[in-house]
């Protein structure tokens, strides 16, 4: 890339508009090749020497990179998030160990040749508008690789830094934490359990890190203690049936009757649910406050090892001394020899100006995604959401629509349509989630919402006509990826036949001894054209008329 070679380069005869992508891991893969399916020519900066942002385990910690430990396994299924237009490997896994999603990336950037859109090592500096941004809606990007700045000219951003960079470590609302005499940590440094075996352990924070980290020290540690503050809703990954928990519980129907019900009923009904498995109250982990619905976390094992008294739950941490903890409930653990603070993770801008984005409590992004007051919706952010499902799949819909809206395809409302929608959305996330959750959101709503702006929502009323079979696996099967490739800008040949052999890929990396079945498909198929088709035309009335 030439310097300052301008917002416009001429590329075989057209004029192709600039993108800057920041960043070149789920969200920024997905923006390079939203982008070329646009037409327009990315320019992707990656600050480290490979693609798969938080994916990517490295032993060591790297700076300015999100950092996971060594087991990692994802908690969505591969059905569930897969880009739209490029499924998984049908004999991967349902649930994904961390190399096999960076496989997955790799072929995901071959197949559409991305990498050759990727500058490594190359750190952003900053972002900021171009003088004449009023009217072009250009911006210049400051990079440095090799210790050489380099400013650049591009007619739109797309920030996909992530949100698991920066550790949130208040360590300064823990009394006494500096006399601890042990080891403490945020769980960001956490890569194995090696170095821990036979060591007293507590783990601050109940989150998928906090559980996931001391369910596996507490193999090797002659006791693990796990603090939480409110409590949480723990599910395995293996739910009705067996089958993975979001193809059972990502469903357009679930999600109408979730949504369509009053808050405290949907809550109620959700911890009956969950409370299935086992009783959380039994375990120490039932939530403090009932009043919104806290994002359930995934962990297959950790009742077992409460069970086994493995890992003991204790309440709100009150002080420390030079080798004890002291609780809320009043009780003292003594003789801790190690502190791994699970505290989760602040979301930063650092080479934008607070005048573009400021972080505070609430994230002021128009859908998530264009920041407020831009003369020109030149820039968004991709990925800075916390879905009850899978990111790679909202970030891919977010940079479908983002590109659109560079084009001109797209148009957004008004200064005080955008405001008036933000504060919607806040008062609606309050009410759900809490104060406490701005970045939380429904799955399936925001897909269908962004689908609408992009004009890929599949059409389901009209299915009920042409085609009631597919329409019946929209509203009752698991809301896949695929469901959004069946019509409009960049509608997908195979994404019929992925729709309807979902249940085949689930069960294909299951199935390795064959057995009998007792189904019964003619009953089946009666049945799934019969009554439920008349459920499934109630549902499709209720969706789309107002």
């Amino acid at each position: 890339m030439s310097e300052k070679c301008g917002a416009k380069c001429l590329i075989t005869g057209t004029i192709k508009m600039k993108v800057a992508v920041i960043g070149a891991g789920t969200s920024g893969l997905a923006s390079i090749k939203c982008c070329l399916d646009e037409g327009l020519q990315p320019v992707c900066f990656e600050r480290s020497d490979d693609i798969g942002g938080l994916w990517r385990y490295t032993p060591e910690v790297e700076d300015g990179r999100a950092s996971i430990y060594e087991s990692v396994v994802t908690n969505t299924s591969k059905e569930m998030m897969c880009y739209s237009d490029f499924p998984f490997p049908e004999d991967y896994p349902n649930f994904l160990h961390n190399t096999k999603v960076v496989a997955y990336h790799r072929q995901y950037a071959e197949r559409f040749g991305l990498l050759k859109y990727i500058q490594f090592k190359t750190l952003v500096c900053s972002v900021k508008k171009h003088p004449d941004f009023p009217r072009t809606g250009q911006w210049e990007v400051v990079t440095e690789k090799d210790g050489k700045k380099q400013a650049s000219t591009f007619e739109a951003v797309m920030v996909c830094n992530g949100h698991h960079t920066d550790p949130h470590y208040p360590l300064e609302i823990f009394p006494g934490i500096n006399t601890f005499k042990g080891k403490y940590f945020h769980s960001r440094e956490y890569k194995t359990s090696n170095g821990f075996k036979g060591k007293r352990i507590l783990v601050v924070g109940l989150g998928n890190s906090g559980a996931d980290i001391a369910v596996e020290l507490s193999r090797t540690a002659s006791q693990v203690y796990l603090s939480t503050r409110r409590g949480c809703w723990v599910m395995s990954r293996v739910f009705d049936q067996g089958y993975p928990w979001d193809i059972c519980y990502d469903t357009r129907f679930q999600t109408l009757l979730r949504n369509k019900l009053p808050t405290s009923t949907s809550i109620w009904l959700t911890e009956k649910k969950i409370n299935e498995w086992f009783n959380h109250a039994h375990y120490g982990l039932q939530l403090r406050d009932s009043n919104h619905f806290k994002e359930p976390f995934v962990n297959d094992e950790l009742p077992s090892r409460i069970i086994c008294g493995y890992v003991v739950v204790k309440p709100t941490v009150t002080e420390f001394t030079e080798t004890s903890v002291k609780f809320d409930d009043g009780s003292i653990e003594e003789n801790i020899d190690v502190v791994v603070f699970a505290t989760g993770y602040h979301y930063s801008f650092p080479f934008l100006d607070e005048s573009i984005i400021k972080v505070d409590d609430n994230v002021n992004l128009y859908k998530s995604v264009f920041p407020k007051n831009l003369e020109k919706a030149t820039l968004g952010v991709i990925g800075l959401i916390q879905p009850i499902g899978a990111i790679m799949t909202v970030s891919e819909m977010q940079a479908r629509w983002i590109t659109r809206v560079f084009k001109g395809l797209c148009k957004l409302p008004s200064q005080d349509g955008i405001q008036k929608d933000i504060e919607l959305k806040q008062k609606i996330c309050l009410k759900r989630f809490g104060k406490d959750y701005s970045l939380e959101l429904d799955y399936i709503e925001y897909l269908e919402e962004l689908a609408q702006e992009i004009g890929c929502k599949p059409n389901i009323l009209g299915l009920l006509v042409t085609d009631p079979v597919l329409a019946f696996k929209l509203v009752f099967g698991p809301c896949t990826p695929a469901h959004y490739r069946l019509r409009g800008p960049g509608k997908w040949s195979m994404a019929r036949k992925q729709i309807m052999t979902t249940y085949d890929r689930v069960l294909k990396p299951t199935r390795t001894r064959v057995v009998g079945t007792h189904e019964n498909k003619s009953l089946s198929i009666v049945y799934g054209l019969g009554a439920l088709c008349i459920l499934s035309l109630l549902l499709a009335l209720a969706m789309y008329t107002k």
